[in-house]
Formats: C-alpha cells, sequence, structure tokens
C-alpha cells in the first residue's frame, strides 16, 4: 500500500549556528555539514522515520535527499525497471542510514536507527515532488532568518538544480 509523504524539520537550540557566520559566503560544505542543526521526520501515514538526534544537518538532509531521487532514476527503463535500485542517506556523525530501494514505480524507505518500523512506501514520482518542495521551504524558511544566505552563489546553483515540480 502506498502512503503520502511528508517531510518536516526543527532546528535546534543546543547546536546554534556560529554568530560570525557569513552566509553569503559560506562555502558548500559549510552549508552541508557545519550549520542549521536540529531534527528531520519523514512521515508516511503508518510508517514515521524520525530524527531525535539535535545535530542533523537540515539542508544537507535536504540536498541529498533530492540527490538521492535523482539516483534512483538512473536505470534506462524508469518506472518500469523490475531491478531493485538502492541508495542510502548516511547521517555524517553517526553510522545510521536512511535507505531507499526502488522498483518499478515504488520507493520503500527504511531507517537502520528504528529497525522495528515498518518500511515508508511511496511513488517515485510522489518522492521527487517532496524532496524538492521540502527543499525550497526549508530554504525559504533559513531565508527568513538569514536574508543573506539567498545572495550565496552555492544556494543558486543548488535551487536551479532543483527547482519545484
Amino acid at each position: 500500500m502506498a502512503y503520502v509523504i511528508e517531510l518536516g524539520y526543527s532546528l535546534s537550540n543546543r547546536f546554534p549556528d556560529p554568530p560570525q557566520t557569513d552566509y553569503r559566503s559560506a562555502p558548500v560544505r559549510s552549508l552541508r555539514y557545519d550549520l542549521f542543526c536540529g531534527d528531520v521526520y519523514l512521515d508516511a501515514e503508518g510508517a514515521e522515520l524520525s530524527t531525535g538526534w539535535g545535530w542533523v544537518p537540515v539542508l544537507d538532509f535536504a540536498w541529498a535527499l533530492c540527490d538521492i531521487v535523482e539516483e534512483l532514476d538512473r536505470d534506462p527503463d524508469g518506472g518500469r525497471a523490475a531491478r531493485v535500485q538502492t541508495a542510502d542517506l548516511d547521517f555524517t556523525q553517526n553510522t545510521e542510514l536512511l535507505r531507499f530501494a526502488r522498483r518499478f514505480n515504488w520507493v520503500e524507505i527504511t531507517s537502520t536507527w528504528l529497525p522495528d518500523e515498518p518500511p515508508a512506501v511511496v511513488r517515485h514520482g510522489e518522492l521527487r515532488r517532496e524532496a524538492r518542495d521540502f527543499l525550497q521551504d526549508t530554504l525559504a524558511d533559513l531565508f527568513d532568518m538569514h536574508p543573506e544566505l539567498a545572495d550565496n552563489p552555492n544556494i543558486w546553483s543548488l535551487q536551479g538544480r532543483f527547482p519545484r515540480i
């Protein structure tokens, strides 16, 4: 059975960005791994795969999720492919993973830190749309908090690479 997917995040007060951060010129490494830490959740009615660590780089999660969705679409047969296509989203500060497995047009998502949780199962197109919306919504929120981030050329490239669908 397929479910609608919902993605969300919360920023952590325990791991604030350094006050001297120049968001306008922050390099990709800082944007992906050092800034905007918190927790993320992925919910598909019956499967909730959420972190509770407080240190997950939220922008990196959104960015990596968009990359993974595209990686799962590299088979020339696309949604007709019977072969299972897999990808992992790893969390840099521990050994935990979100695992994605696509067969035909369905993607099953599991986590290593919640092994008893049922997998989230979604259509690939729905995952692509939600991942891109999540990225763009997260960026809009971050622009509200740090307006100079919108002037970062690395962010412009990211926005252009993964526009809303």
